[in-house]
């Protein structure tokens, strides 16, 4: 037990252990969203290609999601297990955990290798409606992402490996790597290069490979708390089922932003001028991530230190844990409202420079989505934070139920009323928050049950 009370987790005062382990997991959460920003703004600069390349980019972006869905989910799993395992003391348990995360991470990008090669274009073709410009453009920068997408998927690996043993700036360092390479490279690619859309995906995916090989540099020299071997990577039901158990709930909750961004450019699609409410969605929506992010980067350091000290039967620190996840969850999505209310002007001007009407129509419209959207943060963080400590407890239905009705249940058909509205352009931004407000008080209740199940009420 020497190890586990050697570990900063089972020691340090937890309202700044969220903060310590939580702020370099907030700067890399936000930046992953740094790459689709960063190609979204590049792209639809580029002149009169621009507006296209916006529409192909967010006709894309779903595949994006779910590829960073999956790849945190079996993270969200391997993370919560080794955290678990670690603070239990099983070591052989938790190095097996490593090696069998290393196999589904091969796993995966096989699955989206496939994807790639056979179903990039359907999947652009149908939402593009007949546009043959877009289907060209989206089906391009798609298969690259996609052929590519080991990067994106091994680095969330790497990452949950460091994250458990409470080395988060390690994590951070790597992401910031790939992040800075994608910006530049972008410029590079898209401008004196001339490449276009497949120069924006290039940089996306070496940006991604980047941060995947410093991952793995840190924790195969750095990370001492775990230790590595070759008959680990070979699977095992038990290890595979037990990352699953709370890794599959995760990958279904990020894989319903997947389908939330799905549905909701197929119903625009409906709407008068489509191109600009879809465009401006897709504009908005990545700019939202930087929040979104924020939220999951405080969930994630909810999972880690709770699932540790639940693991060690600290029901003190475990009480501790919820209550400061939580609280700090709101702070920070606060913050960001205060932000994004006084720089929507800014954010949205960055992608103002499309060449004719529609790019400024669009330009005017992210900002009255900006304004209207941010609005709902504070119960957006609340919600995510509460899924965080379900997952950290054990539960999988219940963090699943949050998602479903954030993301689809509420937003859907309210999103839809709203298309049917002349206004739908101004309108349709409030369906967020108030769908984050219906969701709020279902995460009352589902905390609050959890809590005393567990007793830790």
């Amino acid at each position: 037990m020497e190890e586990v009370k050697q570990n900063k987790m089972s020691s340090q005062p937890v309202c700044g252990l969220i903060w310590k382990m939580g702020l370099p997991m907030i700067v890399s959460m936000i930046l992953q969203a740094v790459y689709n920003i960063v190609d979204t703004a590049f792209v639809i600069n580029m002149g009169a290609d621009g507006v296209a390349g916006n529409l192909a980019l967010t006709f894309a972006f779903p595949v994006q999601l779910l590829i960073i869905a999956i790849g945190v989910g079996t993270g969200v799993g391997i993370n919560a297990l080794l955290s678990k395992s670690l603070g239990e003391g099983n070591r052989e348990k938790a190095d097996k955990t490593v090696g069998n995360g290393i196999f589904l991470g091969i796993a995966v990008y096989l699955i989206f290798l496939l994807f790639g090669l056979f179903g990039a274009e359907p999947f652009i073709a149908m939402q593009a409606q007949g546009d043959a410009q877009v289907t060209e453009m989206g089906t391009q920068y798609l298969t690259i992402c996609c052929c590519f997408s080991f990067g994106a998927i091994g680095f969330t690996i790497y990452e949950r490996f460091l994250q458990s043993t409470g080395k988060t700036l390690f994590s951070t360092i790597a992401q910031i790597s790939g992040a800075a390479a994608n910006i530049i490279l972008d410029y590079v690619f898209i401008y004196p290069l001339g490449m276009g859309i497949a120069g924006a995906a290039w940089a996306t995916v070496i940006g991604q490979i980047l941060s995947l090989a410093v991952a793995m540099i840190f924790h195969y020299f750095l990370n001492n708390e775990l230790r590595n071997g070759i008959k680990n990577i070979l699977p095992s039901g038990k290890i595979i089922g037990e990352i699953y158990h709370i890794g599959l709930s995760a990958a279904l909750m990020q894989g319903l932003l997947s389908v939330m961004m799905l549905g909701v450019n197929l119903i625009l699609g409906t709407a008068e001028n489509p191109a600009v409410v879809q465009g401006s969605f897709g504009i908005y929506y990545k700019i939202m991530q930087f929040a979104l992010f924020a939220c999951f980067g405080l969930s994630n350091t909810i999972i880690s230190a709770l699932s540790f000290n639940f693991g060690m039967k600290d029901k003190t620190r475990s009480r501790a844990c919820v209550k400061w996840g939580i609280l700090n969850t709101l702070i920070v999505s606060v913050i960001i409202t205060v932000l994004f209310e006084s720089l929507a002007s800014p954010l949205a001007e960055l992608f103002g420079m499309a060449s004719g009407n529609s790019g400024r129509e669009i330009t005017d419209v992210v900002i009255v989505a900006i304004r209207i959207a941010s609005i709902g943060y504070a119960l957006m963080g609340f919600n995510i934070a509460v899924q965080g400590v379900l997952q950290a407890l054990g539960y999988a239905l219940s963090p699943l139920i949050i998602s479903c009705l954030r993301l689809a249940v509420f937003v859907f058909p309210i999103v839809w009323l709203f298309t049917l509205s002349e206004r739908a352009a101004n309108l349709i931004w409030w369906s967020f928050p108030i769908a984050e407000f219906l969701t709020a008080v279902a995460s009352a209740f589902l905390l609050i049950s959890a809590l005393h199940k567990k007793q830790l009420s």
